[in-house]
């Protein structure tokens, strides 16, 4: 789970070539790219890998999610924001040990998708265990649309198609989620996210519509 966006270009054609879209991973890389790098000389220097790094942030996460299940939201937001942050500097460590990979690269995607996984699906537990089902079945939707936003990216660019647009991606995603937790307003947080991917989704399918015509 890396807190910029880490759904990962997929191996396959060569990229088609369009005119250029300013998109939000563009402004934010530019904000968020020089305190992971800083962050990443450190645990360069204590020769911790991108690879422990991104296992270790996923594990953190499932320990947010446990909390969840025990109904302890606020230390779960806390604990979400430390995992995520954690995962978000392994792939400045691997640029700058040039170790960066495909196999890397393919375990970071995996695991972010399972960890925002874990955590919305104890959110789906938590709820149905309280007798809320509209909030569990607001959580499941949460999580489709969630992993169709990076979906929709990854089939795009194994199709050779550029598909990066998207205002609301996972570092949005994660930051709502956390956020919802951290306040109590995890109903609030859970729709938020759920119309933002959703339209973020349409987005994606949009850009590849007009790319690949």
């Amino acid at each position: 789970m890396r807190i910029h966006s880490a759904e990962r270009p997929a191996d396959g054609l060569e990229l088609i070539m369009t005119e250029p879209i300013i998109s939000a991973p563009d402004w934010r890389h530019r904000l968020v790219r020089p305190a992971a790098e800083r962050v990443a000389q450190w645990l360069v220097r204590l020769h911790i890998s991108a690879n422990t790094l991104t296992v270790t942030g996923f594990l953190i996460v499932v320990g947010a999610a446990v909390l969840i299940a025990v109904q302890e939201s606020f230390w779960a937001g806390i604990v979400m924001l430390i995992g995520s942050l954690l995962d978000g500097v392994d792939g400045a460590v691997a640029r700058l040990t040039g170790r960066a990979n495909r196999f890397g690269a393919m375990l970071d995607s995996v695991l972010d998708r399972l960890s925002e996984g874990v955590v919305l699906v104890a959110l789906v537990y938590v709820t149905s265990a309280d007798g809320r089902p509209g909030v569990a079945v607001l959580a499941g939707v949460t999580l489709l649309f969630s992993l169709m936003v990076s979906y929709a990216r990854a089939r795009a660019e194994g199709l050779g198609i550029s598909c990066s647009e998207g205002y609301f991606t996972r570092v949005e995603r994660v930051i709502v989620l956390a956020l919802g937790l951290l306040t109590g307003y995890i109903i609030v947080a859970l729709a938020a996210v759920a119309a933002l991917s959703m339209l973020t989704f349409l987005q994606r399918l949009y850009t590849v519509w007009r790319k690949a015509g």
